[in-house]
């Protein structure tokens, strides 16, 4: 995936777990389900801040997003 994401604009699986009151294989799931938008760094995983803003968004209003 290419795409132009600042580096100050990433999270870490652990980082949007703790943002999100869930567990890190909650996240991952979610990771490798397609749910949230990840770039992946070698064996690990960051989420643009961006898809956590979407994915909190979607799930206000009530869409088929779910953890």
């Amino acid at each position: 995936m290419s795409t132009n994401i600042n580096a100050g604009q990433l999270y870490t699986v652990a980082e949007v777990a703790a943002m999100m009151r869930v567990s890190k294989m909650t996240v991952y799931r979610m990771v490798q389900s397609g749910t949230i938008q990840s770039i992946r760094f070698g064996r690990s995983y960051r989420v643009p801040q961006s898809a956590v803003r979407d994915y909190l968004e979607a799930a206000n209003r009530g869409s088929d997003y779910s953890i």
